[in-house]
Order: C-alpha cells, then sequence, then structure tokens
C-alpha cells in the first residue's frame, strides 16, 4: 500500500508541476511585442508668414471632426497669397483630443526629423521658386527646404516659396508628411512609408 501511496503522490506532483508550467510557456508565447503606435493628428494648419512683412500672415487649416473615428482630416480654408511675393511656410501639428492638454506633433516630427519628411504638389505656374509642381510626384523635383535632420536630409517644418507674377484662381496646394522610419534617405520618396497626412487646399494668388 506505501508503494502505491508514493506511485500516486508522484504522479500528482508531477501533473501539477505540468499545470504551472503550461500556462507560464503560454503566458511567454502569447506576450505582446512592442508596437510604435501612430500618433493622433486632430488638427493640422499651414502658416505662411510674408519674409517682407511679418505681420502678414495666412493660415489654412484642417480638422478631424471626430477625432479617433473613422473621418479623416478635413480641409477648412483656402490659401490665397499675394503675387511676386516670398513667404516661409513652417507647420503647426496638434492632437486635440484632450482640448485641456493640447499634444504638439510638430515637436515629436522635429525631435524624430531622421523619420519624418514633407512633401509638396502645386499648380503648375503657381510660383515661381519652386518652379514646377512640386515633389510628390518625383522626390528629386525642386523644394526649397529650410531645415533638415541629423543625416543632412530635408525635413519641411520650414519651407520657403516665391509666387509668381501670375495670378491664380483655383489652384491646389498639397501637403503631405511622410513617417519613414528606417528607410528616409536623401532620395526618399512621397510614396515610401507610412503617410501621416496628406491635404490639399484650394490656391489662389492675386
Amino acid at each position: 500500500m506505501n508503494t502505491i501511496n508514493k506511485l500516486t503522490n508522484l504522479r500528482l506532483l508531477a501533473l501539477l508541476l505540468l499545470a504551472v508550467t503550461i500556462p507560464s510557456c503560454n503566458n511567454d508565447d502569447d506576450a505582446p511585442g512592442e508596437e510604435n503606435e501612430a500618433e493622433a493628428i486632430t488638427d493640422v494648419t499651414l502658416i505662411f508668414t510674408n519674409d517682407a512683412d511679418p505681420n502678414d500672415v495666412i493660415r489654412a487649416s484642417a480638422n478631424d471632426p471626430d477625432g479617433l473615428g473613422v473621418q479623416e482630416l478635413e480641409v477648412l480654408d483656402e490659401i490665397t497669397l499675394d503675387v511676386n511675393t516670398t513667404y516661409t511656410l513652417t507647420m503647426e501639428i496638434l492632437n486635440n483630443l484632450d482640448p485641456t492638454d493640447p499634444e504638439d506633433i510638430g515637436e515629436e516630427v522635429s525631435e524624430e526629423d531622421f523619420e519624418h519628411q514633407f512633401f509638396f504638389s502645386f499648380s503648375t505656374g503657381a510660383f515661381a521658386d519652386p518652379a514646377g509642381d512640386g515633389n510628390i510626384d518625383n522626390a528629386s523635383d525642386p523644394l526649397n527646404y529650410d531645415d533638415e535632420d541629423v543625416n543632412g536630409n530635408p525635413v519641411g517644418l520650414s519651407t520657403s516659396w516665391t509666387t509668381s507674377g501670375t495670378t491664380l484662381t483655383d489652384g491646389t496646394f498639397t501637403a503631405r508628411l511622410q513617417h519613414q522610419p528606417d528607410i528616409k534617405t536623401s532620395t526618399t520618396g512621397a510614396n515610401q512609408g507610412d503617410t501621416d497626412f496628406d491635404l490639399e487646399f484650394v490656391l489662389n494668388i492675386q
């Protein structure tokens, strides 16, 4: 009887150890890996400042009306610039899901500049400098970046624009922010990486 009891106890002990070991392994296997979640962007404002008159500022905004819902950023304003004028374009990019504590996504883009780049397209002939139609279709097309990342590659939180001497009505101006971790180089294009936003504004030059 003692032998039978010992065997029974050993079997119970083995089953108990097995029961503890299996969930432990499963927990390790099921543990999710770290993920880089995209930041929520609820508000984007393009700010054109006249280089000759800092008080002449044109703002054009887009807003996400439902935050983390299904709707995308919606353009709210047109861009209207003067002919033969040089502007500096800067960006205000916010996460306003908590209006009492807005998050400056532009600051994060600046801190992670080696992973981000802005690309632009616009109606042909709208600008004397840069000429052409922007660099969304071809990354090597001319664009006047005022900033660069830690590797010397363009970013686009600040860019320079000189309008042409010809008026334009109902043209277009598109700003696209690409997130390009581990792939950004001096020749990386607008279709590489993930698009944080892609906004098309009506552009008037008068």
